[in-house]
């Protein structure tokens, strides 16, 4: 007979129950009995957890997000971390971004809501690994933050998004590179960090 499990062990399997179906079948048709029987446990075990399905779905990312933590990036120069940052979560979170903006379509419509809004809920009361990385060039010198806007920061990664979804596979290293050093650094550098990433590059 299989051990039973108990405590974290248990809501780690239930999670992970939750992750892959709501991966496989999409929020639309995501129910807690259809994870119930993937978990092989029953749907009150679930309900003292998670009261309905929105509450166990945002737990769920929360939860796989998690097993693929994004580590802030230290090399020195804003180029390097926002590429670095790039490569990981191409590398590791391309699924992750799949789901996040296709599989949950029908949460998104059910609740008037948005893929940022379910971010920033996300992300609530932490720090950003983004928000670290720009304080970092601010103190470098490579950018004004006055002039340097929320979505010129967010461009790359929007890009990058854009591209996972369109392609339906990991971009090509050339890629990334193109999107910052083309598209991102000549918005966001001050003029005379930009002609010192120029005769770098």
């Amino acid at each position: 007979m299989a051990e039973r499990r108990r405590g974290a062990e248990l809501e780690s399997a239930l999670l992970d129950a939750a992750w892959d179906e709501l991966v496989d079948v999409g929020y639309a048709h995501f129910t807690l009995d259809g994870v119930a029987a993937r978990a092989g446990t029953s749907r009150p075990v679930i309900h003292r957890r998670w009261p309905d399905k929105q509450q166990l779905m945002i737990a769920s990312l929360a939860h796989a997000a998690a097993r693929h933590p994004v580590a802030v990036p230290d090399t020195g120069s804003l180029r390097g971390d926002v590429l670095a940052l790039l490569r990981d979560i191409n590398a590791t979170r391309a699924h992750f971004v799949t789901a996040m903006s296709i599989q949950l379509a029908a949460y998104y419509q059910e609740t008037g809501t948005t893929p940022a809004d379910l971010r920033d809920h996300l992300h609530a009361g932490r720090p950003t690994t983004l928000g670290t990385v720009f304080d970092r060039a601010a103190d470098r010198g490579e950018i004004d933050p006055e002039r340097v806007t929320d979505r010129m920061k967010s461009l790359p990664f929007d890009l990058l998004r854009h591209e996972l979804l369109t392609t339906n596979t990991p971009a090509a290293d050339t890629t990334l590179e193109e999107i910052v050093d083309t598209l991102f650094l000549p918005l966001v550098l001050t003029s005379a960090t930009v002609v010192h990433s120029k005769a770098a590059h």
